[in-house]
């Protein structure tokens, strides 16, 4: 979905500010390379939003999105959150990228505005920090970086590993996950490399992987990166099998990697979409022509749900209060029940490895 229509929605959602009205932070990608990551959760959270409004609201209030871009970007968290404090808004939901959001945390929390991120998976975003108002509705690094690692000792057994990553807080968090995963495992990588994001030539790095033989690939990082490399990796006859994480199963991967795409390996949160406990739910996203099957669609909408439910069951909108709560409840949702450690990350969280196919469906990975 185009993010005019995305925000084209949400002005519809938004009437002017009123008492009897809650508002909702809405951060992420608005702008930048990978703004359609900011579309997927915009849609899970709007579909929430309607889904909840149509029930009655919270606490007799209706929910009121506010779209705030920070364009994926660690420089603009800040900004973003700064924006939300200054404009009043005490929850959010988001942010979507883990450099934004590690950013613009320490803000939310020192100003007592409760953020649920549906994406952030870098431990760095809640390791050492006793933040109380920050919660995650996904997993960690450190929980899909071992399942990938597994994944490749285990049903892959390459001959020659190679661990690339995008030097961000997400993509080098991730891949450094996996790499301690295989050294565990007995398995030393070949490389482990970081590239520049955004470079449109990644033929050195494709010629030391030819050099040294390499046979599978894992990169830590987003689809236009991981499309240029599995391409241009095709043209220099790379036979390796590349595999990546959630950020890079975007279907605009299948323009930007052609045919070579095929096959590529990734470890993704489970499809929630096909539970049939969630077929109201789906039903509600295509309603509005919007697909539930993405990474970051039901997540989205399980992060407003948290704050709904945490405002519902402390009985307040009061943020400090409604974080207390969801420090010490659990909160049923379309990704199953969470329940936050002291420090607001899931208990556990499923993590499920795919084959991408050039048509842009995946299948469950061979085990």
């Amino acid at each position: 979905m185009a993010a005019a229509i995305a925000l084209s929605t949400l002005a519809a959602l938004s009437p002017a500010h009123a008492a009897d009205t809650l508002r909702i932070g809405l951060a992420g990608p608005t702008t930048g390379p990978v703004t359609q990551y900011g579309n997927m959760v915009r849609e899970g959270a709007i579909t929430a939003i309607e889904q909840i409004n149509a029930a009655g609201g919270v606490n007799g209030q209706q929910l009121e999105a506010v779209v705030i871009d920070d364009a994926c970007e660690p420089k603009q968290g800040p900004i973003a959150a700064n924006r939300a404090v200054n404009e009043g808004i005490h929850y959010v939901m988001g942010h979507v990228c883990s450099g934004a959001t590690i950013a613009a945390a320490p803000i939310y929390d020192e100003e007592g505005v409760l953020m649920v991120t549906p994406s952030a998976t870098a431990p760095a975003l809640t390791d050492g920090k006793n933040y109380q108002y920050i919660f995650r509705v996904t997993g960690r690094d450190d929980q899909q970086g071992p399942a990938a690692g597994e994944y490749i000792l285990k049903v892959a057994k390459p001959a020659r590993v190679a661990i690339l990553h995008d030097k961000q807080s997400y993509g080098q968090g991730i891949a450094s996950a996996v790499r301690d995963t295989l050294k565990k495992g007995g398995v030393e990588p070949v490389l482990f490399e970081g590239i520049n994001a955004g470079d449109a030539d990644y033929s050195a790095i494709i010629t030391k992987l030819r050099a040294n033989k390499i046979d599978f690939v894992y990169y830590g990082g987003y689809h236009p990166e991981m499309g240029l490399l599995l391409r241009q990796a095709a043209e220099q006859g790379v036979k390796a099998r590349f595999m990546g994480p959630e950020g890079a199963g975007n279907p605009d991967i299948n323009a930007i990697a052609g045919d070579a795409v095929e096959g590529m390996l990734l470890t993704l949160p489970k499809d929630f979409s096909t539970d049939p406990a969630n077929a109201a739910i789906v039903k509600a996203f295509e309603a509005k022509k919007r697909d539930a099957s993405g990474a970051f669609q039901l997540t989205a909408y399980a992060a407003v749900q948290a704050i709904a439910e945490g405002i519902k069951g402390a009985g307040s909108d009061d943020p400090e209060k409604v974080a207390e709560w969801l420090h010490g409840h659990t909160v049923k949702t379309p990704v199953g029940e969470l329940k936050w450690t002291t420090q607001g990350d899931l208990e556990h969280y499923p993590y499920v490895v795919y084959t991408w196919h050039k048509d842009g469906s995946k299948t469950p990975a061979a085990q």
